[in-house]
């Protein structure tokens, strides 16, 4: 025999149990606080080559910007581990990489591009601005390497 009350606990559970409505979003989608911390990690990216790109704007055409969260690593032990060059480390653990321009594993061009390391590098920041301030040091490094001049050169000194 069913009874009302097997039924009702057969049904599946709603997510509005103490009636205060849905669920949802807690910031519409248009201000900045909904954002996640890899967008605002991104725009800082972006915002951190801006006055890099203004400047070498034409010397990096050919040159693309990645973010990843961490570096892929094959091995686990930190003796084993030995970074190529291009790698900008600190104590071991890259912040960034410049892969130069070859050919892919399926035998097309690929064009060279920086890869930056997001975890690493907000392990390592303070806060925001100290974030900010390490994002172009980076970048800088990374920008110099791909272009064979000095890194002042980059930041402001003569090119």
């Amino acid at each position: 025999m069913t009874t009302a009350r097997r039924t009702l606990r057969r049904s599946p559970r709603r997510r509005d149990r103490r009636g205060r409505g849905l669920r949802g979003l807690m910031y519409p989608p248009t201000i900045p606080a909904s954002r996640t911390r890899a967008e605002k990690f991104d725009a800082m990216v972006l915002e951190a080559l801006e006055p890099i790109e203004q400047r070498w704007g034409s010397e990096l055409a050919d040159l693309d910007l990645a973010v990843d969260e961490v570096p892929e690593v094959g091995e686990t032990s930190p003796e084993d581990v030995v970074w190529g060059q291009g790698v900008l480390a600190d104590v071991g653990v890259p912040l960034a990489q410049l892969v130069p321009a070859g050919v892919d594993p399926e035998g097309l061009p690929s064009r060279a591009r920086i890869v930056i390391y997001r975890r690493p590098l907000e392990a390592r920041a303070r806060d925001g601005a100290d974030l900010a301030d390490l994002l172009h040091e980076v970048l800088v490094e990374q920008v110099a390497e791909y272009l064979n001049i000095e890194p002042d050169a980059v930041d402001g000194g003569e090119g």
